[in-house]
């Protein structure tokens, strides 16, 4: 994987049992996607808002508890003609433990004529950067 960002565990996002709800994982991963955009495609296409999430699943490994850093990392497994799938592992940031592992399926999709457009030459070698090999 080759983009990376660290995020530390709130209270709130706990539950009864002590440790990370299942819920707040989607939000660890909706965070290293905007990174991702934000840092990886290129200002002048204006694409931030562009994509819409079309299909998301965590598999949860391990637990997570308050006060401990997770280390969320991106890459991109697939790109097709108007989607691409984002691949995401999320682990204990002092051991490397394995907490979860994700999926994403991206769509490049025109607001205004309410369906998905094929993903433009330039956001496409921005994506084609990122690819994780042999997945």
């Amino acid at each position: 994987m080759n983009h990376e960002i660290r995020v530390r565990v709130r209270f709130c996002e706990t539950d009864m049992a002590g440790h990370v709800n299942n819920t707040s994982y989607f939000i660890y991963l909706e965070e290293a996607r905007g990174k991702f955009f934000q840092e990886v495609m290129p200002d002048d296409l204006g694409s931030a808002g562009q994509f819409i999430l079309a299909s998301t699943k965590c598999d949860f490994v391990s637990q997570a508890y308050f006060g401990q850093e997770l280390k969320v990392s991106s890459g991109v497994s697939h790109i097709g003609n108007s989607s691409f799938s984002f691949t995401h592992s999320i682990e204990a940031a002092d051991t490397g433990e394995r907490i979860a592992e994700s999926e994403a399926v991206v769509v490049h999709f025109n607001y205004d004529a309410q369906k998905s457009e094929a993903i433009p030459r330039r956001l496409r070698d921005a994506l084609e950067s990122h690819l994780v090999p042999n997945l």
